[in-house]
């Protein structure tokens, strides 16, 4: 009986040693909530003159979990063209600049067919 609790205990470690080690090389499934290892880059925006976006927001964002959720909302805000959007994960919010003025729903429409939903929209001074 005891020397199947210790193989057993020896397969436990080795595997958790392998795991680490698949995680510390992002080669491990399931690595982020979004249930892939591959990591989403924040494309960038093509006009970054902060001067061409007159309008500043403020938008809460419901149902980010991690660093790919947080670049996914960014990469959908961004596509409009006319808006340019960083998030900030741990205030559940992104913080939008826009060329136009926006309601909340054109968020809402920016967002649509993703995980994430809008909670509010405040209108910044600059």
């Amino acid at each position: 009986m005891a020397t199947v609790i210790i193989i057993a205990g020896c397969a436990l470690i080795a595997f958790a040693v392998y795991s680490t080690i698949q995680k510390a090389r992002g080669k491990s499934k399931g690595a982020s909530c979004c249930g892939g290892a591959e990591s989403v880059l924040a494309k960038p925006v093509e006009d970054t003159d902060e001067s061409h976006y007159p309008y500043k927001y403020n938008v809460g964002i419901e149902g980010m979990m991690c660093s790919n959720c947080a670049a996914r909302v960014e990469n959908a805000i961004n596509a409009s063209g006319d808006t340019w959007a960083h998030v900030n994960l741990g205030r559940a919010r992104a913080e939008v600049l826009s060329k136009s003025e926006k309601s909340e729903a054109d968020f809402a429409r920016l967002l649509k067919g993703t995980d994430y939903k809008v909670t509010g929209t405040e209108q910044v001074a600059l």
